[in-house]
């Protein structure tokens, strides 16, 4: 259904009491935005959104809908705190150009000039990592590897682990090779301002961007949260049901994706930028130079891609923090953010002026149904749904989830169940060098997979072919059945990890774990068996 542009001259002058404006220079009005809201709420299942549009210097539309949470129905609004998730790496981004603006760091410098103990498993990449590097990308490690070194939540991994056990990650490509998106990396990111201005990353985040930019309902961390009578609870479609879960509260993550913020205040982040790094009455303070605000939104990783499409895209890139794009000719400066049971978008285009936020208390398509609707008004695209392109794009991709998990249930035999002699030789303590621990254990006749360090990774295995099984982890809100494949038929010492469903479940590319030998006090001489081989 195309959009319409305008409303009748009538219609304007009986709402020209509104406290913004209704027609925005050029763009959808007030109304339209309003039933685009409304209409996405109800196709996405989205408990409650809020959204700001800013044009030409101004947020000339801020609004929530629809409520916080289904068990307290409080009603959204412009000053409702989301997590923002991955929109925090600009800020991490930023706070580094802090310190390059007070000539503390060059963002050529080497990491372990500041993390002497800084080791990726490529001494190349160590050698030459930079603090650059840890910004784009382009590491060598797949998307999402080591994630679960904090996801899901609850694990026992500090920073600290999660930077030493980089060592053992193996890479998927070369160093500097290709883009995949990572998130360890920018832990490191946050460690470096930890040790450069000698305070936490949540600390600098506060004083250095947060309150000289007023702000001051936003938080670096949903632990530093000062009022919380006003913040959306997290949601999820369970078996067709929209649903509160729990909220992943650690702050191990912070630096890739911690902060908590409303549209009122990220306007003025954005507005910040916009302005290359002023801010304030008549732009009359400056939080970033304007060669590092440059720097910031300027292409530093080429990304492969680009189809032409009804934004003539043709060249994609990411920056520090930032994904960059060309869009009918202007650079688009976007990014998303996705958390358990909250997704959100920040889109610029500095050359026309315009700058969008969405923020939405539930995961899907939403944010970029409304950001793409209000993007494509402000660039003159007509003719295009974008709420039924990104529904249609989010339902072919849970059909496929859908169909991949009843191929996979279909072939479960739940009745199959091991004699006592098969189980004592699936059974026992596995080791990986930077996951740690799990055991499997025979539950019943069923074996039970536990990690000691992740304490949400647990279920029952159940029989699907040959050596494979699959789990089904405990907490159904964990949306990630796992293939369990053992190896080596000689007392099956190994296993490896494999997502069941091709969009959800965790990366565990690499992930090998071999069976820890159990040996009698004693005999790790005479058998001239490591020490480290034996069980404590």
């Amino acid at each position: 259904m195309q959009i319409l542009r305008l409303y009748s001259l009538t219609l304007i002058i009986l709402l020209a009491g509104s406290n913004l404006n209704l027609c925005f220079g050029q763009g959808l009005n007030e109304l339209q935005v309003d039933s685009l809201a409304t209409k996405d709420l109800r196709l996405f299942k989205v408990p409650g959104l809020a959204i700001g549009i800013i044009k030409d210097g101004k947020l000339v539309y801020k609004k929530g809908f629809g409520v916080n949470s289904v068990i307290t129905n409080e009603k959204t609004n412009s000053n409702t705190l989301f997590g923002i998730a991955s929109n925090t790496k600009a800020f991490t981004a930023a706070a580094l150009g802090i310190l390059v603006d007070d000539s503390k760091i060059k963002w050529d410098d080497k990491v372990t000039a500041y993390i002497p103990e800084f080791k990726m498993y490529d001494a190349y990449a160590t050698r030459e990592m930079t603090i650059r590097d840890l910004l784009i990308h382009h590491s060598g490690l797949a998307t999402g590897a080591g994630d679960l070194m904090h996801d899901p939540d609850s694990t026992n991994f500090t920073v600290k682990d999660i930077i030493y056990n980089l060592r053992y990650i193996k890479p998927t490509y070369s160093f500097r090779s290709k883009f995949a998106y990572d998130n360890n990396l920018y832990l490191v990111a946050g460690e470096v301002i930890s040790r450069v201005s000698k305070m936490t990353w949540e600390n600098f985040i506060e004083k250095r961007i947060l309150r000289p930019l007023k702000m001051d309902q936003s938080s670096a961390s949903f632990n530093g949260l000062k009022v919380r009578n006003n913040i959306i609870d997290p949601h999820k479609v369970i078996n067709g049901s929209v649903n509160v879960i729990a909220r992943y509260a650690s702050a191990k993550d912070d630096a890739a994706g911690g902060i908590y913020s409303n549209i009122d205040d990220l306007s003025k982040w954005l507005l910040m930028l916009m302005n290359n790094g002023r801010f304030g009455q008549n732009l009359g303070q400056q939080l970033l130079s304007t060669q590092v605000t440059h720097e910031l939104l300027a292409p530093q990783m080429i990304i492969s891609g680009g189809n032409g499409g009804v934004y003539g895209n043709h060249f994609q890139a990411y920056g520090l923090g930032w994904f960059l794009i060309d869009s009918k000719g202007y650079k688009q400066i976007v990014h998303t953010g996705e958390d358990v049971g909250m997704v959100s978008e920040v889109l610029m285009i500095p050359e026309i002026g315009l700058a969008v936020i969405v923020l939405t208390n539930n995961e899907s398509n939403a944010i970029s149904a409304i950001t793409d609707q209000i993007v494509d008004s402000y660039l003159h695209i007509d003719g295009v749904d974008e709420s039924k392109n990104n529904l249609e794009r989010l339902t072919k991709n849970e059909l496929a989830e859908s169909n991949a998990k009843r191929e996979v249930w279909g072939a479960v035999n739940d009745q199959y169940k091991n004699s006592f002699a098969e189980l004592k030789n699936f059974t026992g303590t596995y080791h990986n060098a930077w996951f740690g621990d799990v055991s499997i254990k025979n539950h019943q006749g069923f074996m039970y997979f536990a990690s000691k360090r992740s304490l949400q990774l647990r279920g029952l295995l159940h029989y699907y072919k040959k050596d494979c099984y699959v789990i089904k982890w405990e907490n159904p809100e964990i949306n990630a059945d796992t293939f369990l494949t053992f190896k080596n038929k000689k007392g099956y010492t190994t296993f490896e990890l494999l997502s069941a469903t091709p969009v959800s479940g965790f990366n565990y590319d690499g992930m090998n774990f071999k069976k820890e030998i159990i040996l009698i006090p004693g005999l790790a001489k005479k058998f001239k068996i490591k020490a480290s081989a034996q069980i404590k």
